[in-house]
């Protein structure tokens, strides 16, 4: 193990892969710590980006200015030392060539020694890779003072021919402080000493037989230094799928625990408030809401709490599958809250869960329903006498169902028999908020999590994978669905047709929202658009092309976001909507301004709403009939189906219009194209994540910039997560806290570091 390693007081330090880093470079501490490399585990787990083939030339021809670079070339030529007319400084000129383009190098050094030493390493013929960023100077491309990793060897005497080693040269994430060379380097050293038995493997050897998998320390040596290609990619999909089985692992254990919490069974009864809810609908449910509410039915009838994730296209009845659910949990005695991430949000669960119930709300009242139970609805924005009777009612068990937000959390907020929690929106709660709630029961509820996102199958099993999943993909009969069109913002006569058009469905008796990205036009034109708050998922402005060589390209300039008082004042002084009425509504009005604005948009009182994105989920208008989304380019593939599913709910058909300044073929042009042409969900879902990536999908960070998954790619390593997840819940089911594997276990702690538990903890 290469001898007693000590720290600088004397004392001892850990071998193998719990060893500091620092050991091996104590100067370099600061370095690793700012990649989170802080043992020589994390330095092994740093895994390459790509690699460089020694054997194959850059093509010096495409190279972007500005663009950093790893550049596999020759020598061409080197100039001796040369000094700066001014200063003195010496530097070195040299050119470098793919064998038909030529870049230029130029290298300044602060003594004569260091450059005597670079002209000497120059020669004509040798072969390395050079790092930098791409500049220009007199007209010409250059490099200034790149990194170089030769691929001979140095001491080759002059005008022999260089012997170029053709294996895979790894390129690894890096920083100022510390270059690929030298992280290379230091993984040479880290995995030297090692044996297997230093390399604590998650992945129990029984599993790694049945997969035709190594042990974890060649595959570590592999990817690191490969031989050939072949190897590097072995070694890749061994350690991906060790990703996939220690996530899966830990979603399997948790999986395990809530099934062994004892809950109390609620099995439908004959005769009671669903039958008679059933007996009224006006429509019959679709085979995917009959299949799904099966399910359901018979998970609340047993005595261990139901884990379910419902997720479904926009406007596939998701609702009333959860209310026909809460009515089950109500006629076998216990209550049902529902969980709303806004007060918006609640308000209108509260209205149309009471519009399907009628007088099956309405328990207690005179004259009620015999069957009947009572809705409350407890938000922030009720106070006083209303607060108390609703309290009272959640306390007392007179309220059935209690509809609410975060204020349903309150220690003083309590529950007679809370039988259900249906978490709507469910992954903008964490884990302490939902477990308040769930701790307000006697038993473990039952519980159901709603989304209002597709959500490809992939990223289901990977951050809900200790849930069971429903999946609604039918509308329900008679809706006449959605035409998507997108409007060139720089073409005026095309605005002015889409102003006329919604003075069109007005006049027809229909609604029209128009979705802003940001609030006031005053606010700081940043890439969030001054709209989170209202859960506007903006994307950065992407530019009509990178620069090349010949010089950069000039960028178009940042357009303004429009935002809703504006956009508001502007379509009431305009001659296509004379007349009309146009309301507004965003995140910073008060509640009972938030309830007015919706109340007079339903009633037609104010037939244009201008909005935020604070109407993509849950706000059910049916006479809406258009939906103009400003700066469309601006948001996300997946954020724009759901804002689009607001229209078109009714038995009139919904159109909605893109406005866009999106330069034709941007990555922005390309998105609002894929969602003008299809209104299937999911499919858009598998775009989105193919395009952006899936995030950290352990974390808060929903980017695509910094997962946990280091090789593991959601989007395209289904087979991989599907095996590891079958092998998982083999393992756990065999060892429920994973105590005869301490390796395993100590994966799961070390991949649950900080936030990413809070995130997985979501589901």
């Amino acid at each position: 193990m290469g001898g007693d390693v000590r720290y600088a007081d004397g004392v001892p330090a850990p071998m193998g892969v719990d060893r500091p880093v620092r050991t091996l470079a104590p100067r370099l501490a600061n370095a690793f710590e700012a990649l989170g490399v802080r043992t020589v585990g994390d330095l092994l787990r740093h895994y390459p980006r790509r690699y460089a083939d020694p054997g194959r030339l850059t093509d010096i021809a495409g190279l972007q200015l500005d663009e950093k670079v790893q550049i596999v070339a020759e020598v061409r030529s080197a100039s001796g030392v040369l000094h700066a007319r001014s200063t003195g400084r010496p530097r070195v000129e040299a050119q470098i060539t793919d064998g038909r383009s030529v870049l230029h190098l130029t290298f300044f050094a602060k003594h004569e020694g260091v450059a005597i030493n670079r002209s000497r390493q120059m020669r004509p013929g040798r072969r390395g890779l050079f790092s930098g960023k791409v500049g220009s100077f007199n007209g010409r491309a250059q490099l200034a003072n790149p990194d170089v990793v030769w691929f001979d060897d140095d001491e080759v005497e002059p005008g022999a021919t260089p012997h170029v080693d053709e294996r895979p040269v790894p390129l690894y994430p890096a920083s100022a402080a510390i270059d690929s060379a030298r992280i290379r380097e230091l993984v040479g050293l880290a995995l030297a000493p090692l044996r297997e038995g230093d390399v604590p493997d998650p992945v129990p050897a029984s599993v790694r037989e049945q997969r035709g998998l190594g042990p974890l320390l060649v595959a570590l040596r592999q990817i690191h230094e490969p031989d050939s290609e072949a190897d590097f990619l072995a070694a890749a999909q061994r350690l991906r799928y060790e990703e996939a089985y220690v996530l899966q692992a830990e979603l399997a254990r948790r999986r395990a625990r809530a099934a062994a919490e004892p809950a109390t069974a609620r099995p439908a009864r004959p005769g009671g408030l669903l039958e008679a809810f059933d007996a009224r609908l006006p429509f019959t449910l679709t085979a995917g809401q009959q299949e799904v509410g099966r399910e359901i039915a018979d998970e609340l009838a047993r005595s261990e709490p139901m884990q379910r994730l419902l997720q479904g296209e926009v406007g596939s009845g998701k609702t009333v599958v959860a209310l026909r659910a809460m009515l089950q949990v109500v006629d076998a005695g216990g209550q049902a809250a529902l969980l709303a991430p806004t007060e918006v949000l609640a308000a209108q669960h509260a209205r149309s869960l009471r519009a399907l119930l009628g007088d099956l709300a309405e328990g207690g009242m005179l004259g009620s329903n015999d069957v009947a139970t009572r809705l409350t609805l407890l938000t922030g924005a009720v106070t006083g006498a209303a607060r108390r009777e609703a309290m009272l009612d959640a306390a007392s068990g007179a309220a059935g169902i209690v509809v609410g937000t975060h204020a349903l959390l309150e220690k003083k907020v309590q529950f007679a028999d809370l039988g259900l929690v249906v978490v709507d929106e469910q992954h903008r709660f964490g884990v302490e908020q939902r477990d308040a709630l769930r701790a307000k029961a006697a038993a473990a509820p039952h519980l159901l999590a709603m989304t209002a996102t597709p959500i490809p199958r992939t990223v289901a099993m990977t951050v809900f994978g200790d849930l069971e999943t429903s999946v609604l993909r039918e509308l329900p009969a008679g809706r006449a669905g959605i035409t998507t069109f997108v409007v060139p913002a720089d073409r005026p006569g095309w605005l002015d047709r889409t102003w006329r058009r919604v003075r069109e469905e007005v006049d027809r008796g229909g609604r029209a929202y128009v979705v802003c990205p940001r609030i006031t036009a005053d606010e700081e034109d940043a890439k969030d658009g001054g709209a989170r708050e209202d859960g506007a998922e903006l994307v950065d402005w992407e530019e009509a092309g990178a620069p090349t060589i010949g010089g950069p390209a000039p960028a178009p300039p940042r357009r303004p976001l429009r935002a809703v008082e504006e956009v508001a004042a502007e379509l009431t002084a305009r001659s296509e909507l004379a007349g009309v009425p146009v309301g507004v509504l965003h995140g910073r009005l008060g509640p009972e301004d938030k309830e007015r604005a919706l109340a007079d948009f339903a009633a037609g009182r104010t037939p244009v709403l201008v909005s935020t994105t604070v109407v993509e989920v849950g706000v059910d208008v049916p006479e809406a009939t258009v939906m103009v989304i400003l700066d469309a380019d601006r948001f996300g593939v997946s954020q724009l189906h759901q804002l689009r599913g607001r229209v078109g709910r009714g038995a009139a058909p919904g159109v909605c219009l893109l406005v866009s300044g999106a330069p034709p073929g941007s990555p922005g042009d390309a998105r609002l194209g894929v969602v003008a042409g299809s209104l299937d969900g999911f499919e858009l879902a598998a775009f989105d994540l193919e395009q952006r990536r899936e995030g950290d999908v352990l974390g808060a960070s929903q980017s695509g910039t910094a997962s946990s998954l280091r090789l593991l790619r959601v989007a395209r390593d289904g087979d991989v997560i599907e095996r590891a997840r079958h092998d998982a819940r083999a393992t756990v089911a065999a060892d429920p806290e994973l105590e005869r594997h301490p390796a395993l276990r100590a994966a799961i702690e070390h991949l649950l570091a900080g936030e990413r538990e809070e995130f997985l903890e979501r589901a």
